[in-house]
């Protein structure tokens, strides 16, 4: 029955050994894994603020590209406004040019009739 006592004395005692070796390992872990949440906690807060970040610049962006787009627009309502005064200018120049041509040509014939009437007198 000693031999029994002692025996049964030193698996108890091992057993111990054994909870204290796990409860240490345990909270380790849990040290460990607390650790990991932390630092997965702050890499997450940094992405987030970086997509915060991103998504406000993509806005600004957008802003941005609109405006110029408008710009574009109002810009190119400008151009085909000049390109139809230039096209009215074109139009009114030639009417002139052929209006100058006639008088020339007018005149031309004036002024050859009056030397003709002078050489007569």
């Amino acid at each position: 029955v000693a031999m029994e006592t002692v025996s049964l004395e030193h698996q108890i005692q091992s057993v111990q050994r054994h909870i204290a070796f796990l409860k240490k390992e345990q909270m380790e872990l849990l040290h460990d894994l607390h650790l990991e949440i932390l630092r997965l906690q702050k890499h997450c807060s940094e992405l987030t603020h970086d997509l915060e970040i991103k998504e406000l610049e993509a806005r600004q962006q957008d802003v941005l590209d609109r405006e110029l787009e408008e710009k574009c627009r109002v810009m190119e309502a400008r151009l085909q406004e000049k390109e139809k005064d230039n096209r009215e200018l074109r139009r009114e120049l030639q009417h002139k040019e052929t209006l100058v041509a006639a008088l020339r040509s007018s005149l031309r014939s004036k002024e050859r009739r009056f030397l003709e009437e002078l050489k007569r007198r």
